[in-house]
């Protein structure tokens, strides 16, 4: 399964870096990508990590949709930021999915680390959803994301994916500086 791993790896390092740029094109890499990581997942018994990947599958197509829409004529895809309730509703909705997530699969499977494989993976749903949506506190939910991935995976014998995860920190820095730049330009060019 290591090599089915590490081409998963190879298309999230090109899917991650497609998003950065704000390019639509990050969409069938995710797909692809996921899809291999739902396999590489369930074999080292990271269920909650196994079936995101199925939402995973299911937003990029959303994404993918509404990046293309959202696009303009010169490509750009414009992004923007959530207001302080709706951050405070993303917060709390996140902690509640994560540890009602968390506590079931503690009680009902022999996941290897239940709470944090829920809490990756309920962050990382907000995050996907966010990421959809263009809006830039996506950027924050991978960091965190990215920061609790990399020591789990590396516990799980999963090393190309924890070091992927330590890539996608570092994107995820990237990003959250790429996209507050393209905001400024988009509020520069609207006055």
């Amino acid at each position: 399964m290591n090599s089915l791993e590490w081409v998963a790896a190879g298309l999230g390092v090109v899917n991650v870096a497609l998003v950065v740029r704000r390019s639509v094109w990050n969409y069938p890499f995710g797909i692809a990508m996921v899809s291999l990581y739902f396999f590489v997942f369930f074999q080292a018994r990271l269920y909650s990590d196994a079936l995101l990947q199925v939402f995973f599958l299911i937003v990029n197509l959303y994404g993918w949709r509404s990046w293309l829409r959202a696009r303009s004529e010169s490509g750009e895809v414009p992004v923007a930021t959530l207001s302080w309730r709706e951050r405070a509703f993303w917060v709390a909705g996140t902690a509640s999915f994560s540890l009602v997530w968390g506590l079931g699969m503690a009680r009902f499977t022999d996941a290897a680390a239940p709470l944090l494989d829920a809490a990756i993976a309920g962050t990382s749903v907000a995050a996907q959803l966010l990421m959809a949506r263009r809006r830039i506190e996506n950027w924050v939910l991978w960091i965190l994301v990215d920061v609790a991935a990399i020591g789990l995976y590396a516990s799980r014998g999963l090393e190309p994916t924890a070091w992927l995860y330590a890539l996608f920190l570092l994107l995820s820095i990237a990003g959250l500086v790429d996209w507050h730049r393209a905001l400024r330009r988009q509020r520069a060019a609207a006055s």
